[in-house]
């Protein structure tokens, strides 16, 4: 356990209403990506802090239910309001601790506002189905019921915008919740929890623990917890649902990707350029919606190349709150290990650099976990690269020589979370999105931006089904209940008697 420095601040757990230390008294620190800064501890909690915690919740669990819907979306939408007033410092936050640049951060944070108003509204939605009975004096109709207690367990690389993607919905919903932010970025967890007790929450509706896998495993396999919400990489997120099935529990899991653009001969390079490098280099590709495949027409690979060394070239690192920076740090030091130990992997199977491929150790860069921005050519479809997600910024360049043939390459994946085409032929669009199998698909546009009030979510390995934002985050949150309303004054048997 580290000795705490008196000179940063210690957080704690939120359960019951109240900000509690870890029940043994163990801390994480929590350090700057860009420059190694210690910013603060939190509590390494474990398993007698998970049960604490989910008993909380489950307290709560007939009151927070018993709540008035729009009642509860009236406090979703204090959050939201306070979210905004707090946008800023919240960002700058976000920034230090996980390395994306300010303007991503400021972005990262509007999200969870907007899903704050967008589910907030659903409050005083929230619909079910009337549908006619086959019998006559009888009604038949449909309500959604609460789970009880969720776990939702996050990833580091949106760490505001997935716990509220999480939170809110289940929240309106009825649910009662336990959370478990990402080692790596918990202050912006602990400022989101921070602003629903201060929007009016009641106490142990939603609870925070803090940790690892220590906490996180008792949480999926604690009998009281209802259901699973987690966001992180695929082996974790089959430990999961393994775990989770075990007792029957609901499990959502938005796992990883290994998303394409195609680039057709009739593209507009420049908007593809300007999509192909805010997708693979934003937030240093540490999205899971990140671009990670370049698939392009063999009549424009050569200018698309040349065109994406210029603009690659021009990518400036640095710490995320300089004005000047394009392009911040990767997480951690081992994800920077990961990300290069690639490398090796692509020139083992015959992909040629043309670009990065190493640590960035120039002047204040050598304090931080920096990647040079990286281009691989010559890759095929089965490389390693072209089919492992790497997490960094990394990008596979692949040649194709029909629309047919980039689909199919589109779509020989493990995983299918988001996909892109950039073309001007309104045919080739449409063929597109009918046939690349991929949750999510843009038109003209970078794989990355998707919007809170559609389903977010992918095929294959990139999750088990489950959609989060929009309406169908609330389909896995609730129950459906079936009523039945019999006003005939007489027993009718259904089937029977229709």
């Amino acid at each position: 356990m580290p000795t705490n420095d008196a000179s940063v601040p210690t957080y704690h757990n939120y359960i019951g209403g109240a900000w509690v230390p870890a029940a043994d008294g163990r801390v994480i620190a929590n350090r700057d990506p860009a420059n190694g800064e210690l910013l603060g501890y939190v509590p390494d909690s474990g398993q007698a802090d998970a049960e604490r915690a989910v008993q909380s919740a489950k307290d709560a669990c007939d009151s927070w239910r018993k709540t008035p819907a729009p009642k509860r979306g009236e406090i979703l939408y204090r959050v939201g309001r306070l979210l905004e007033e707090r946008k800023e410092a919240l960002a700058q936050q976000m920034t230090r601790e996980m390395g994306k640049v300010l303007v991503e951060a400021r972005g990262d944070v509007q999200e969870a506002i907007d899903m704050a108003y967008y589910m907030a509204g659903e409050g005083r939605r929230l619909f079910g189905v009337v549908v006619p009975s086959e019998l006559p004096n009888k009604a038949a109709l449909g309500l959604h019921d609460p789970l009880g207690v969720i776990a939702c367990i996050t990833p580091w690389n949106f760490p505001m915008a997935i716990p509220a993607w999480k939170t809110m919905a289940a929240l309106i919903a009825g649910n009662t919740l336990v959370l478990k932010p990402a080692p790596d970025t918990p202050f912006s967890s602990i400022s989101l929890v921070e602003a629903f007790n201060d929007a009016g929450l009641p106490p142990g509706v939603l609870n925070l623990v803090c940790g690892g896998a220590e906490v996180g495993m008792p949480l999926v396999r604690h009998a009281d917890v209802a259901g699973v919400s987690f966001t992180g990489s695929n082996a974790v997120g089959r430990l999961i649902n393994v775990e989770a099935a075990q007792q029957l529990k609901r499990v959502t899991l938005e796992l990883g990707g290994k998303n394409a653009i195609i680039v057709m001969d009739d593209a507009d390079l420049d908007l593809a350029i300007d999509g192909i490098v805010w997708s693979a280099f934003g937030t240093t590709g540490q999205r899971c919606t990140a671009c990670s495949r370049l698939i392009v027409h063999r009549q424009v690979r050569a200018e698309v190349e040349q065109r994406l060394l210029a603009r690659v070239a021009q990518l400036r690192l640095g710490h995320g709150l300089e004005p000047t920076t394009d392009v911040g740090p990767v997480i951690n030091a081992t994800q920077r290990e990961r990300i290069h130990s690639y490398m090796a992997v692509a020139h083992q199977e015959g992909a040629r650099l043309l670009t990065g491929g190493d640590f960035a150790t120039e002047g204040d860069l050598a304090q931080g976990n920096f990647y040079r921005p990286t281009l691989l050519t010559d890759v095929t479809p089965t490389m390693r690269v072209a089919q492992e997600e790497i997490f960094g910024p990394v990008l596979s360049i692949i040649e194709i020589g029909s629309l047919a043939e980039a689909i199919a390459v589109n779509n020989h994946t493990p995983y299918g979370l988001s996909s892109a085409i950039f073309t001007q032929d309104i045919n080739r669009a449409q063929t597109a999105i009918r046939d690349m199998t991929t949750g999510i698909v843009y038109i003209n546009a970078g794989t990355i931006g998707a919007e809170i009030q559609l389903p977010f979510g992918g095929t294959r390995g990139t999750g088990n089904g489950h959609r989060e934002a929009g309406l169908g985050a609330l389909e896995f949150f609730t129950e459906w209940k079936a009523v039945y309303i019999d006003y005939s004054g007489h027993l009718q048997r259904a089937q029977i008697d229709s």
